[in-house]
């Protein structure tokens, strides 16, 4: 059974950084895998996508240059530095596993659709 749970959301005032993490079990890490969020009344957005080796990353333009993705698979986890935050960044962030495993992460990789398994998500609040 695959599992995935998120972790390291919380409440802080903008400027600030947060980490979030993402450990996956029930799977082996040979697949690509993204962070997406949700803000209240809004539709669920791609954030930050990474393909099994750490080697491609992709990221959404409005958290380019703020936030990182990174996995570590010899702990099944997959990570999101988010600095600078914003209070447009306030949402549920939630991660999930690919399909596939790309070989370049690129906006082929930001539907929903492409991505099989999904957490149920980390809340982060950007106070302003």
């Amino acid at each position: 059974q695959v599992s995935l749970v998120e972790s390291g959301g919380g409440l802080v005032q903008a400027g600030a950084s947060l980490r979030l993490s993402c450990v996956v079990s029930g799977m082996p890490s040979s697949y690509a895998m993204a962070w997406f969020r949700q803000a209240s009344e809004k539709e669920r957005e791609f954030v930050a996508g990474i393909n099994s080796g750490g080697t491609s990353t992709h990221y959404a333009d409005s958290v380019k240059g703020r936030f990182t993705i990174s996995r570590d698979n010899n702990k099944n986890t997959v990570y999101l530095q988010m600095n600078s935050l914003k209070p447009e960044d306030t949402a549920t962030y939630v991660c999930a596993v690919g399909r596939y495993n790309w070989f370049r992460m690129s906006t082929l990789q930001t539907k929903e659709t492409l991505y099989e398994y999904w957490g149920q998500g980390t809340q982060v609040t950007v106070s302003s």
